[in-house]
């Protein structure tokens, strides 16, 4: 296929942390608010003269600092972050919001905080306090936490305007966002689809990490050139899969699956799409802020909640999206040492296999996989099962219709 025209200006926006679009916006005297988990609703953080920024550490080499203050046997996501924080890669950050979700998060937010690693003037950082269900009162006391903790605190240090209206004109240009990822999205379900996996992980990865408004006409202009690319006639991928786990920043993970023949066709992990990209519908009877964090913990479908009915929303999300995307098989994947997930890869990949009848990979990782040649060994083997059951299926040899 041709190369995407704006696909490289995308992945340079990834390199770094804080790439060009964050400082023509802080230039412009925009707020730049640092967040690193779903419970922290993206969409709130893009009030009035606010822009989100999901924070991660490309290109991570040695964590030897952050290692020396969380020890060896912690999220590697977690310690990534920290020795970005030491090495001043978010010292473009007014606030950061952190969620008391993760323990191994609460420590490296902790450190940046304690040790005053973000040297401007007016930053500050807020944690707020997560619900472990999704009943009536513990969706009150979620909204009383993000209104406490976060508007309220963004309201009095920076004047940002956190009125209803200001919420409900925040939501609509988020769902601006969702519906254009959503519709670059839907392609992957074509067998010959005009988008790979990496680039959709490109594509969607930028609307969490740089400010929305200076990235939506080329999001849109990248729509519509999708509308009209023609695919080779020749598929490219040998089987397709379905991306499900902890956080994914990692491009060279993507890439490495696909380069192992593998097409992503859907991603239900941390930065992915599903949850994330979804709209957000507001009526006119009720605040929206009660709207919006019903929303959040609504589609959150994070291993954290330990409820039976979230349990079963994440097995059924993981069927369904591996159905409607025609997945041949679903990959479940972990960063190295992260608690919640550990827990739900074990149990969940055994379901898919013995429940759901699909052909699972189940892998832990490190932060950065690009150079794991165990991981391309696993890969390839996977995509070679995946091929001689469509064998044996009587589908063929070649790609997944002949």
């Amino acid at each position: 296929m041709k190369d995407l025209k704006h696909l490289i200006y995308f992945e340079k926006l990834l390199e770094t942390a804080n790439n060009t679009l964050i400082e023509e916006a802080r230039k412009e005297g925009r707020l730049a608010i640092g967040y690193t988990c779903f419970h922290m609703p993206e969409v709130l953080l893009n009030l009035d003269n606010c822009f989100s920024v999901r924070l991660r550490a490309p290109n991570t080499g040695s964590m030897d600092i952050a290692t020396y203050y969380m020890s060896n046997y912690t999220c590697e996501f977690c310690r990534a972050l920290l020795e970005r924080s030491f090495e001043g890669g978010f010292n473009f950050l007014d606030a950061l919001a952190g969620v008391d979700a993760c323990a191994e998060m609460n420590r490296c937010i902790e450190n940046i905080e304690i040790q005053k690693l973000i040297p401007n003037e007016k930053f500050f950082v807020t944690h707020a306090d997560i619900p472990y269900k999704v009943e009536d009162f513990t969706i009150t006391h979620y909204v009383r936490q993000i209104k406490n903790r976060v508007l309220d605190k963004l309201h009095e240090v920076y004047g940002v305007d956190i009125s209803d209206e200001a919420i409900r004109k925040a939501v609509d240009e988020h769902n601006e966002i969702c519906r254009i990822i959503t519709e670059i999205g839907e392609y992957r379900k074509l067998e010959n689809p005009p988008i790979t996996g990496y680039e959709y992980h490109v594509l969607n990865m930028a609307t969490y990490c740089c400010p929305k408004y200076l990235i939506l006409d080329k999001l849109r202009e990248t729509l519509e050139e999708i509308k009209i690319r023609r695919p080779d006639s020749k598929l490219w991928y040998r089987a397709r899969v379905a991306l499900v786990g902890s956080e994914v920043d990692d491009l060279g993970l993507t890439k490495l699956i696909e380069d192992a023949g593998a097409f992503i066709v859907a991603d239900r992990f941390c930065f992915g799409s599903t949850p994330g990209r979804e709209e957000i519908l507001l009526n006119e009877k009720e605040d929206a802020l009660i709207q919006v964090c019903r929303h959040y913990l609504e589609v959150s479908e994070c291993p954290r909640f330990m409820s039976n009915e979230k349990i079963e929303q994440r097995r059924v999300t993981a069927d369904r999206l591996a159905r409607e995307y025609h997945a041949e098989g679903i990959i479940f994947e972990q960063i190295k040492f992260c608690d919640f997930w550990a827990f739900e890869r074990a149990l969940a990949s055994h379901i898919q296999q013995t429940d759901y009848h699909h052909p699972v990979l189940s892998i832990d990782r490190p932060y950065n996989a690009r150079s794991s040649g165990q991981l391309r060994t696993r890969m390839q083997a996977f995509v070679e099962s995946l091929e001689i059951k469509r064998i044996q299926k009587g589908g063929g040899s070649g790609n997944v219709k002949e």
